[in-house]
């Protein structure tokens, strides 16, 4: 039964790590994308964040501040916030596969300086099919990854906060092969982020605007194995920063423009292509250890070999803007690049957000530049309920 190969493939395909279609000049000494276990982890849950090219690390406070930056939530306006988002994933291939997202936050304490906050992912890999190696059926399964996490934010000054954020992950594509007695396990592991967020509200002119920075240090924990640990793969830690700039352009009318950068600190895996002997024979040998070596290394230690690998080439970046009318009405774009050496996601991403009262309804639409993306025309949904106003509300009745 091919079911390893069959989970494998459909694992890699649902995290959309590397577009289908390179192009052909890439030679494969050139061309070798960090590959992760868990990688769901890194896909973007809320339709405001997509809609700006994957940014968020600087920009005002949300309820879906928990994935870009959880230290946020000790500025944010209101006093609690809950949001559901839901992401249908690589809809052009397959109807299955999805991404659902539940987050939220509390202030906490009188001075309102900070806050605790929690999310919730749970990531589908649709149905799969296991077969005995021919076109038999002989079983269905329903792979899935998710996470939860909890965290804390607070201001260490009126301009500057810090958060930290605890996360359980649980990925279940284990399964049992009938043919050889091969058993796969689960696999679960835990995790850490460390935040900060800076912002101060600089005049120029005549108005007052609003300059951010933010970084976010994610998914700092152990590693993941679905066979007992012999084939042990890193999370997708990483590190992000950014900035953003808020000013106004009339009353009611605001603009802001984000920038972020982001570097996945996982060590690249080790390649036959790049050990050779003094004969110019391969060096089989040598791959071996240096493969071994990979195996066994801590992730701290992974993370600080991450910046030795062409660093430069393993940057992605976002830019966007965001335009709103009385906080109640919100048009975003913006776009994301990932260089063609490391996976070649590129595509911009669009969306416009609705809010009333206590609720604030946002979508976004995804269009991709790189050819044949399976990410092309992605879809994301995230509502969201300000918990302070629905209070006040029936307070009020």
């Amino acid at each position: 039964m091919k079911l390893k190969k069959s989970i494998l493939a459909v694992a890699l395909m649902a995290t959309a790590l590397t577009a289908w279609s390179q192009e052909a000049d890439i030679k494969n000494t050139e061309f070798n994308p960090v590959t992760t276990g868990v990688t769901s982890l890194s896909i973007t849950p809320d339709a405001r964040g997509a809609s700006m090219g994957d940014l968020g690390a600087a920009t005002e406070a949300d309820v879906n501040s928990q994935f870009w930056n959880p230290s946020k939530y000790a500025f944010a306006y209101s006093k609690a916030g809950v949001s559901l988002s839901y992401t249908p994933w690589l809809r052009k291939i397959v109807n299955d596969i999805y991404l659902a997202n539940l987050a939220g936050y509390y202030k906490i304490g009188s001075s309102d300086n900070q806050a605790v906050s929690a999310s919730l992912r749970y990531f589908s890999l649709g149905e799969v099919m296991a077969t005995d190696g021919g076109s038999a059926t002989v079983a269905t399964i329903n792979p899935f990854e998710m996470s939860v996490d909890v965290g804390y934010s607070r201001k260490l000054s009126e301009k500057f906060s810090m958060g930290v954020a605890l996360r359980y992950i649980y990925s279940d594509l284990g399964f049992g092969d009938m043919n050889t007695g091969e058993l796969t396990s689960s696999a679960s592991a835990f995790a850490a982020d460390l935040s900060g967020y800076y912002t101060t509200y600089p005049i120029i002119g005549r108005n007052e605007c609003q300059w951010s920075l933010g970084f976010n240090l994610s998914n700092i924990g152990s590693k993941v194995s679905y066979d007992h640990g012999n084939n042990p793969a890193y999370l997708p830690a990483n590190l992000k920063i950014g900035t953003a700039f808020t000013f106004p352009l009339a009353d009611y009318n605001n603009l802001t423009i984000g920038f972020d950068a982001n570097h996945l600190m996982v060590p690249a895996k080790p390649r036959q292509s790049e050990f050779y002997t003094e004969s110019g024979e391969p060096d089989y040998e040598a791959f071996s250890r240096a493969e071994e070596d990979w195996k066994n290394k801590s992730s701290i230690s992974g993370m600080f070999d991450s910046f030795k690998d062409n660093f430069a080439k393993r940057i992605t970046y976002s830019v966007g803007a965001e335009y709103a009318y009385n906080q109640q009405f919100f048009l975003r774009g913006g776009y994301y690049y990932e260089s063609k050496y490391a996976g070649n996601r590129q595509y911009f991403g669009m969306g416009a957000g609705f809010s009333l009262n206590v609720i604030k309804i946002d979508a976004s639409y995804m269009i991709a530049t790189a050819q044949n993306s399976p990410l092309d025309q992605t879809l994301r949904f995230t509502l969201s309920f300000d918990l302070d106003g629905i209070k006040d509300l029936f307070g009020r009745n």
